[in-house]
């Protein structure tokens, strides 16, 4: 399964083997997109699903294997449909026939330590129909909500969609502004934007156009320029700028460009303030000066790209903290979601990149491992400006804090 590749709601449906949960998919979306059978097992890993829903908008349904698979092979299946845990902002646990039990009982733990809204519903409703005892098993579960379904009768979807609608978390679907709230009526933002070899053909790279909307949203003026021109423009534009924000890798230039009094950030650092862990960030960013020889440091993408030979995480960044470290550093990079080559606490710092091709959630989870072991985090443009000096002035138009962090340096 590709996760993590839309920044839209996620939703993961989980049961046993043969309980409908495909065809329960199918139905919602009126279309068959996954496979059904008759055969228990026929979901062997999880696979994404697009959709739209009516006053919530476009979602990704996960069709997840069965809990209950058996062997060698199947516990690696049920490892998998675990792991979608890490990345969903809803769950739904269908039931049929009136069985649960041991593994029913395990998810539903895991939902809780993962702090995942779920829902249950008794599926197969036409077959067999929920019956006191596991309506009263349920509810101790205190979900969301509890519902029936059933694959030949339609009355029962728009209660369902209804309950999804109302039970994802706002913050799945309606995130805060990038830079909204640090603008007022008629503000002018310059955005500074190389165009190189890392630069997709004929396009902006994503970041750069939710800025251009936000600030357009926001009632304020978008100028955008290449690093070239942008030293003299800002020497004749009147108004100047509120705000100036520039790609993470021309930041020792901008900041020389931009004059003093003129709030500077990037692009990368908005996004760790919209979707990443903030606040973390802050509190492990100096630690990259605290790192030794033979260190080891995880640098997280979080989508699939086309390496290019500058590539940002995986050669510009490694040598700008070795340059500014003046230490030998092991580097490792997992790209998307996918599983880390070995235990988290083999590494003295994560690197975070943006995330602007996934939700907020997964980025959140996916350093939740992390922050638990007490290993310091950080995001792409904020180690970036730390190890080009100029952290202070990045951070400010956010923090209000201009410390020089002299204990670190």
């Amino acid at each position: 399964m590709t996760k993590g590749k839309e920044a839209r709601p996620h939703i993961g449906i989980f049961g046993r083997r043969n309980n409908g949960k495909s065809t329960f998919i199918n139905k919602l979306s009126g279309q068959e997109l996954s496979i059904v059978s008759e055969v228990a097992g026929t979901t062997t890993d999880p696979v994404s699903k697009a959709m739209e829903i009516g006053g919530l908008g476009p979602v990704v349904f996960i069709d997840t294997a069965g809990i209950d698979d058996a062997g060698p092979l199947g516990q690696k299946r049920v490892q998998k449909t675990l792991e979608t845990l890490k990345t969903i902002d809803l769950a739904i646990l269908l039931i049929a026939e009136n069985k649960f039990g041991q593994e029913e009982e395990a998810l539903l733990q895991q939902f809780k330590e993962w702090d995942v809204p779920f829902m249950i519903i008794h599926s197969k409703e036409d077959i067999e129909h929920m019956n006191e005892q596991t309506l009263l098993w349920a509810k101790k579960q205190q979900p969301v909500a509890i519902d029936t379904f059933s694959s030949v009768q339609s009355n029962h979807l728009s209660a369902i969609i209804q309950t999804i609608r109302s039970s994802i978390p706002e913050s799945a679907y309606k995130s805060q502004g990038m830079v909204g709230d640090l603008l007022k009526y008629g503000d002018v933002v310059m955005l500074i934007t190389p165009i190189d070899i890392e630069a997709p053909e004929g396009r902006l790279i994503l970041p750069q156009v939710q800025a251009i909307r936000d600030i357009l949203d926001n009632d304020a003026i978008a100028i955008v320029v290449k690093e070239r021109e942008a030293d003299a423009y800002i020497r004749k534009m009147q108004p100047q700028p509120s705000l100036v924000i520039t790609d993470s890798q021309i930041f020792t230039k901008a900041d020389a460009i931009v004059p003093k009094h003129i709030p500077l950030t990037s692009f990368s650092i908005l996004l760790a303030r919209q979707r990443g862990d903030f606040q973390n960030y802050l509190k492990g960013t100096p630690m990259i000066s605290k790192l030794k020889d033979n260190d080891r440091v995880l640098l997280l993408e979080s989508c699939t790209h086309q390496v290019s030979c500058d590539d940002i995480g995986r050669v510009k960044i490694p040598r700008w903290i070795n340059n500014f470290t003046g230490k030998k550093i092991d580097y490792e990079v997992v790209s998307g979601l996918n599983k880390l080559p070995r235990p988290i606490t083999d590494y003295a710092l994560v690197i975070q990149c943006g995330g602007c091709m996934i939700t907020r959630r997964q980025i959140i989870n996916r350093l939740k491992p992390a922050i638990e072991a007490g290993i310091p985090v950080t995001n792409y443009g904020m180690a970036i400006a730390w190890v080009q000096g100029i952290y202070p002035r990045a951070i400010a138009p956010f923090t209000g804090q201009t410390t020089i962090y002299s204990d670190y340096l």
